[in-house]
């Protein structure tokens, strides 16, 4: 009798341990272990930090475009202020060197009416009344 007590004591104990290891196994399962944690936080800031330097030289970039836009806006304003003033320059010396419109016209016409006109007897023209 004492075997079979023996023997049941031993299963009981058995089946405590297995059920005591059980029950931890899936107690673990469900919650990492705090390495686990700790692996998991490093990796997650590391794609952070991934994530962050490749942000940083996408701006970079976008700062070197458009410093060099900026460059170009500066240098197209100089080019234009200058044609400007070469413009002007050339507008003011053909200004300054274009003769005034005379009145040349008048004056020949009106001596051409003054003087007599030939006639074709040969003989002179009479002098127009006033």
């Amino acid at each position: 009798m004492e075997g079979l007590i023996t023997k049941s004591c031993k299963l009981v104990g058995l089946a405590g341990a297995v059920l005591a290891l059980s029950l931890m196994a899936g107690c673990s399962s469900n919650e990492p272990t705090p390495e686990q944690r700790a692996v998991n936080a490093a990796n997650r800031a590391d794609q952070a930090a991934s994530r962050a330097q490749a942000a940083s030289q996408t701006a970079q970039q976008a700062a070197a475009s458009a410093q060099a836009a900026a460059n170009r806006v500066t240098q197209a304003a100089s080019d234009a202020k200058a044609a400007a003033d070469r413009a002007e320059a050339i507008a003011a010396r053909t200004m300054a060197s274009s003769p005034r419109p005379r009145s040349y016209r008048r004056h020949h016409k009106a001596a051409a009416e003054a003087a007599p006109a030939p006639s074709d007897s040969g003989a002179p023209a009479a002098a127009p009344s006033p």
